[in-house]
């Protein structure tokens, strides 16, 4: 009887034991339940912010395949104007160069004509000169 009241006070004992443990992890249980759930709802917001940030990046990778194309299409506007203005630059040395044979051919020209301006000069004054001898002479032929 001893024997069994001592086994009984060390299973009271020991289901004391078992029922603080049990206590202890029912608390810890329910602690790290509630860990869990504020875990769990830290993922989901985290989730939700990486969805959202991959949508974002899609929206900048969209944009800078965007500006990759623009950035494309100005270079090659950048080429082509570099093109025109290498050929426009020669068009210009060459209407520079037509311009300044045209200036010297004008020169000649205008010297040209100063010279037969003279020349013409000169001939009137002979035409004058021969006119007055000849009036002179049919006036002494006349007798006046």
């Amino acid at each position: 009887m001893d024997q069994l009241t001592n086994q009984l006070k060390e299973a009271r004992m020991l289901a004391e034991d078992a029922d603080t443990k049990s206590d202890e992890v029912s608390r810890k249980l329910a602690f790290v339940e509630d860990e869990l759930e504020v875990a769990e709802d830290r993922v989901r917001s985290g989730e939700a912010k990486i969805m959202e940030l991959e949508e974002e990046l899609k929206v900048v990778g969209n944009s800078l395949k965007s500006l990759e194309v623009s950035e494309e299409k100005a270079n090659q506007r950048v080429e082509e104007f570099k093109r025109e203005m290498k050929t426009l630059t020669v068009k210009l040395k060459e209407a520079e160069q037509r311009a300044e044979h045209a200036e010297k051919h004008v020169k000649r020209l205008q010297k040209e004509v100063d010279r037969l301006e003279d020349r013409l000069f000169q001939e009137k004054e002979k035409y004058k000169a021969i006119c007055d001898d000849l009036d002179s002479t049919f006036a002494e032929l006349t007798g006046y």
